[in-house]
């Protein structure tokens, strides 16, 4: 049987020093695509790295982690996790 998992990312741009957040079924893909420019809201900030991942069993549970995140501020959530986070 096959389970499709979704994926909460967190990405950062060292060129514009700014997180974006979304979700995913195939992260390797997304992240060809944000680096192609194929998303006209970031194409300015490519390269974009992974800087964080988290993996649910629903889409609907990857997007109430993304809606979370983005209500709190990418960089925020980040310092908050274990370690504190930095960039």
């Amino acid at each position: 049987m096959f389970c499709m998992k979704f994926i909460t990312y967190i990405l950062f741009s060292e060129s514009i020093s700014r997180y974006y957040t979304g979700h995913t079924h195939d992260l390797q893909n997304r992240l060809i695509e944000h680096n192609h420019g194929e998303t006209s809201s970031i194409k300015s900030g490519v390269p974009w790295k992974v800087v964080w991942t988290s993996v649910f069993p629903t889409r609907a549970e990857a997007m109430k982690m993304e809606t979370q995140i983005k209500k709190r501020g990418a960089k925020r959530f980040l310092s908050n996790l274990e370690g504190n986070f930095e960039h």
